[in-house]
């Protein structure tokens, strides 16, 4: 079975302004500084990257912390030297698969500027700022049979930003338990139980596995959460503290805009919004902006009082984009469906406080395919967008490959037989009284329904003599579409590593096309 690529368009969930993005850019042009099809907006972008040596000075000093003299931060250090950023929140045992996929497509897209004489490196943004530890203390694994397991971690910290929030205990033989069987399964549990010893914060556990698991890219590695990075963002974060009644008003105006173009406004942002969260001792509260002043869970600051202590300033999602991209010399970002359409009103943020935004890449997207699953889905004639409608509906699809070839004829010609029959009663009928056309056209369906629901009813009884193919849609199901969510947004990337080996990575990576946008369904 060859590779084969899908449009977003027929994937599920994909909103108009990202396929617009993708498919149809001159529509979605006003809302973003770039098109990411485009190689000279890459250029464009690098030409007018205009990034203070001192600041990259002091950026490679705080990044030390976590990169040590790797050579990638080496080359980051030279002037003139771009990012290519991407990032994601610090997730159980990596996280969502797109995760890898993200920092693979930030490290080709780095490869290939460079190569066309643009020194880039590759930086991941590791988002401990967030404090939705619901978000990310869980993980999806599956086992040998591939049947989907929850995995968690406990903790009573609420409000805190998850990248400091340590674990006692992680879910480590739970892990081991359901990937025995596995063929790589020791490559897998070596890595994670390195990474998530007892103790560790979820942000340095996260770090520390795709430190490992991505060693051959040579990423650079930036965590906000640390007082160095953080002193160097604080004039960008005071800036936009003074200017937070005006940057709302314009992300707002952003959002009617997009509702405009037929869109519709990416995050609702209120009218008391600041823009900010504060680094309150352990917590991350929300601040609102009231008059002049601002408050968080009862307390009021001054405007002054604040902008003195700009380090303990945290940005939303809207404007966490901007401060990236002023710590950094970015050139572009590589940012899946969700963060590509919210950033349209990130866009107006860079433009008010002089930060220039970069080219909004789309990650690469992947839905991996073991050969059992190649030779099923060749056996059945499927594809992928035959899981979409669930498990009962494969089944079904499954079931009418089954059918005696006689029969699924007979059914065809039988609805063509009646549709015809009935097309031509019908207008003998309406020719008489057309008050009937409503009445007949109901009854119409009904026939049709009646008919196709024998047919399902075949489908079940076939598929239900057919044990084998009943497990097999099973096992198609809970590798390619588990729980309806694509592959690649449910599973941690481990399993597959597990599953697949320590050429998994290679062979994703020699697989992702920065001149297509599709997502592939890849045989590995």
């Amino acid at each position: 079975m060859p590779t084969s690529y899908i449009r977003h368009t027929d994937l599920p969930g994909t909103s108009k302004l990202f396929a617009d993005v993708l498919y149809g850019f001159p529509k979605a042009a006003a809302f973003y500084a770039f098109d990411a099809s485009q190689p000279e907006s890459y250029v464009q972008a690098a030409a007018r990257t205009a990034y203070p040596e001192s600041r990259r000075t002091a950026l490679i000093d705080a990044l030390r912390e976590d990169n040590g003299a790797s050579p990638a931060l080496a080359r980051l250090a030279q002037p003139g030297a771009v990012a290519v950023v991407t990032g994601q929140q610090a997730g159980l045992f990596s996280g969502p698969a797109y995760t890898v996929y993200k920092a693979l497509t930030a490290v080709k897209l780095a490869q290939e500027l460079s190569a066309r004489g643009t020194p880039a490196v590759p930086v991941f943004w590791l988002a401990t700022e967030d404090h939705d530890l619901e978000e990310v203390r869980h993980a999806w694994i599956f086992d040998a049979q591939q049947t989907p397991i929850k995995l968690s971690v406990e903790s009573a910290a609420t409000e805190r930003p998850v990248g400091g929030v340590a674990i006692s205990q992680y879910p480590l033989e739970a892990l081991r338990a359901a990937f025995d069987g596995l063929p790589f399964a020791s490559d897998a549990l070596r890595m994670a139980e390195a990474a998530y010893t007892p103790g560790a914060t979820l942000g340095a556990a996260f770090l520390a596995l795709l430190k490992t698991l991505l060693a051959p890219y040579e990423l650079v590695y930036l965590d906000p959460l640390r007082p160095s990075i953080r002193a160097i963002a604080a004039p960008l974060l005071q800036a936009a503290l003074e200017r937070s009644a005006d940057l709302v008003a314009r992300v707002r105006q952003r959002g009617d805009q997009l509702s405009a173009a037929g869109y519709h406004a990416q995050v609702h942002v209120d009218p008391d919004s600041s823009l900010f969260f504060l680094l309150d001792g352990e917590r991350r509260v929300a601040l609102k902006r009231d008059l002049e002043a601002f408050t968080a869970k009862g307390r009021r600051y001054s405007a002054h009082e604040l902008a003195g202590r700009a380090e303990t300033l945290s940005p939303n999602a809207l404007l966490r984009p901007v401060v990236q991209d002023y710590l950094l010399p970015t050139v572009a970002h590589v940012g899946g469906p969700a963060e590509i359409a919210y950033l349209a009103q990130s866009e107006t943020l860079y433009q008010a406080l002089g930060v220039n935004a970069p080219v909004e890449t789309p990650r690469s997207g992947f839905t991996l395919l073991d050969s059992r699953a190649t030779k099923l889905m060749q056996r059945y004639t499927l594809e992928l967008q035959s899981f979409f409608q669930g498990e009962d509906a494969l089944k079904a699809q499954i079931a009418s490959r089954l059918a005696p070839d006689s029969l699924s004829v007979a059914f065809g010609e039988t609805r063509d037989v009646v549709t015809a029959q009935l097309d031509r009663l019908r207008r003998d009928v309406v020719g008489f009284d057309p008050t009937l056309a409503a009445a007949f056209d109901k009854s119409h369906a009904k026939m049709l329904y009646q008919l196709s629901k024998a047919q399902g009813k075949l489908a079940r009884e076939l598929l239900r003599r057919d044990a084998t193919a009943a497990r097999d849609a099973t096992y198609l199901c809970n590798l390619i579409y588990p729980h309806r969510h694509l592959q690649e947004r449910f599973y941690s990337f481990l399993p597959l590593l597990a599953k697949h080996g320590p050429e998994l990575l290679p062979r994703v990576y020699e697989n992702i096309r920065l001149d297509c946008p599709d997502h592939v369904v890849l045989p590995v």
